[in-house]
């Protein structure tokens, strides 16, 4: 078993669960279920109450829906409620573990398997989970789960085909969807983040690159870095019916995107043309070019000062734009060779790279003023922000630096820490991304880095000397880090609540894990059939069955797949002419296997992979008119045999 890259909350909790079996149970934490409706349990003093709802609709929960499941706090003895606190939950079909009969589990047990994070062992929905999504150097997304480990390799997840290759990318603020622009297709690609699958394509003119979602989420706006004059600016989408709403050219160059706090306006950033535009977001028309320097290459906002700051590459300097106003009001000279900048989220510390000078430059949103320029033993090139440090990625170094928030400030030295993530600078890797190589994770004191020359993710937590662990690329290229984090989250003080989709009809056991107080009780939660997803159901459902996630070159791998009827979820058995297509990236030859029938709507194939690389497999049922991009597909990574080169 490994827990790289679980919470210390998770290994204490699963301690006190294995070990502390004896005094759990003298707690009478339930070992069963509660009976349907029963929806109150009080452990020591506070009151744990559970509801889950349909959201936007009334009436029983159905098959489908979009739910949101909480779970209210209450001290028994003074009504208030008991806030910051950190529970965990699981959704699984009542008795059994993952849905798979013969698997029956109570509550306790189930619980156990799950924070272990053994491969192959995991609930339906999981309220905990948060999973480590890469964008690829070539057409793909790559899903990690980060818990789930075996012999030091990670688990992949899910991948996700693209047309062309991502340049950005942005997450819906509920987390249930991913924008990715794709510069070479003039498109932007939506992915639903639950189930990781295209949803599919939206067109948004020509060499679209950076991505900005309006803090109301309703638009997207995409950056149109075209040569021609009249097609360079933005184009919005409408994230409910996922078409373009609007396109306004803003002027030539690279685009930069940032909003107003009061979400009345959006500001894009026209590189060569050195002037950032001001957009009417009611009436998506330009009002206004302020000029803020020859080459404005980096902009972002400051809640604390409500103010749009404009970094200049040639001029040096940073320009603070009043958004009220739509004026510049002051100009912050640094030096040239800017390049990123990002606030710290309270808005006060400004970050702006300047890989020439060796240097970040932080600015004061409070004085508008420059505040620290902090040499850097390398060329910072990124940064990124957690609630503690600034993250500094090197061009020319595996090193990454850190700046200790509380250090800055007048009379104060900054404090720069330092730590390894890879074995090679990231400008080995050639071509850089926009997007950016670190993120934070689920907690708010650890980040993932991506190194692009070695193509490794690291996990890093705050106050370690080194990374705690690393994810391997799975034979592609990696360019680029986010998080989809589908944890609880506290909603008000003593209500912590997730929304889930409901995956299929029956009895559901709602296991509640608390570590301090210690508290372990499954809930239960009915859910009916619903006849209107049924009249939309296709003719067979597929999910792949047993599938490795490592092979060698030149061997033959087992390609199992299971086929049952979407209604009844009975094997559909007799079909003749189940086939698995499968190849290698980039570039390799198309192949086809046929699968015979193994019983229980199982079909098995045999695949030969003669070569090292990322291979993909995708099914087909031309009887029944499956095609390949109808259904789910697997990756699989396929290794040199020792004592061979590739």
């Amino acid at each position: 078993m490994s827990l790289r890259g679980t919470s210390r909350w998770a290994m204490s909790a699963l301690a006190w669960l294995l070990l502390g079996a004896g005094s759990a149970r003298a707690q009478s934490p339930s070992a069963k279920a509660d009976p349907a409706g029963q929806r109150r349990v009080v452990r020591d003093g506070v009151a744990i109450d559970f509801t889950i709802e349909r959201v936007g609709e009334t009436g029983a929960l159905l098959e489908g829906d979009l739910a949101e499941v909480k779970f209210r706090m209450t001290d028994i003895a003074s009504g208030r409620p008991v806030p910051g606190l950190k529970p965990a939950a699981w959704m699984d079909m009542a008795g059994v573990v993952g849905g798979k009969p013969g698997q029956e589990r109570e509550c306790k047990d189930k619980v156990a398997l799950y924070l272990q994070g053994s491969v192959g062992i995991r609930p339906m929905i999981d309220l905990n989970s948060y999973y480590l999504v890469l964008m690829n150097r070539d057409a793909s997304i790559s899903v990690i789960d980060p818990v789930v480990s075996m012999t030091g390799n990670t688990s992949l997840l899910a991948s996700v085909v693209l047309k062309r290759p991502g340049g950005d990318w942005v997450r819906s603020r509920d987390g249930r969807r991913l924008y990715v622009s794709m510069p070479r297709a003039g498109e932007v690609a939506v992915i639903d983040s639950e189930a990781f699958r295209l949803l599919g394509n939206v067109a948004t003119g020509p060499e679209p690159m950076r991505l900005a979602l309006q803090a109301d989420g309703r638009y997207l706006w995409v950056a149109n870095d075209a040569k021609d004059a009249a097609q360079s600016g933005v184009t919005v989408i409408d994230t409910e019916s996922m078409k373009p709403v609007g396109r306004v050219a803003t002027g030539r160059g690279h685009h930069e995107i940032a909003f107003s706090g009061d979400g009345r306006l959006a500001f894009v950033s026209n590189r060569d043309e050195g002037t950032v535009s001001a957009i009417d977001i009611a009436t998506l028309r330009k009002v206004k070019d302020l000029k803020t320097g020859p080459l404005p290459i980096a902009m972002a906002w400051s809640p604390l000062s409500q103010s749009i700051y404009v970094a200049d590459g040639k001029a040096g300097t940073v320009a603070a734009i009043d958004t009220s106003g739509l004026e510049v009001v002051a100009r912050i000279q640094a030096k040239p060779g800017l390049g990123p900048m990002r606030f710290s989220q309270d808005g006060r510390w400004g970050f702006v790279v300047n890989p020439a000078e060796r240097s970040v430059f932080v600015v004061d949103a409070a004085e508008n003023r420059l505040a620290h320029t902090i040499p850097v033993d390398g060329k910072p090139y990124q940064v990124a922000l957690s609630r503690a440090f600034a993250y500094l990625r090197l061009l020319d170094s595996e090193q990454v630096k850190m700046v200790n928030l509380q250090s800055l400030g007048a009379g104060k030295k900054p404090i720069v820490q330092t730590f390894g993530a890879g074995t090679g600078a990231p400008m080995a890797a050639g071509e850089l991304s926009l997007a950016d190589t670190i993120s934070q994770a689920s907690t708010e004191a650890a980040v993932f880095v991506v190194n692009p020359a070695d193509s490794t993710t690291y996990f890093y937590m705050e106050g370690m000397n080194a990374p705690m662990g690393s994810y391997s690329g799975y034979g592609h290229a990696v360019a680029a880090a986010t998080v989809v984090d589908r944890s609880l989250k506290e909603v008000e003080p003593g209500v912590y609540a997730g929304k889930v989709k409901i995956p299929m009809p029956g009895r559901y056991d709602v296991a509640f894990l608390l570590d301090n107080p210690r508290v372990l009780h499954c809930f239960s939660a009915d859910a009916l059939s619903n006849p209107a997803l049924k009249k939309g159901l296709g003719e067979v459902a597929v999910e792949f069955v047993d599938f490795p996630g490592r092979a060698a070159a030149g061997s033959i791998v087992p390609v199992r797949v299971r086929f049952t009827d979407p209604s009844s979820r009975e094997p559909r058995n007799g079909l003749a002419d189940v086939r698995v297509l499968y190849h290698v990236v980039p570039g390799g030859p198309k192949l086809e296997a046929e699968a015979t029938a193994r019983g229980d709507g199982v079909y098995e194939a045999a695949a030969r992979v003669d070569r090292p690389g990322a291979w993909y497999f995708f099914v087909s049922v031309p009887s029944l008119k499956v095609k390949p991009s109808d259904v789910p597909y697997r990756g699989l990574v396929v290794e040199a045999q020792k004592g061979k080169s590739p």
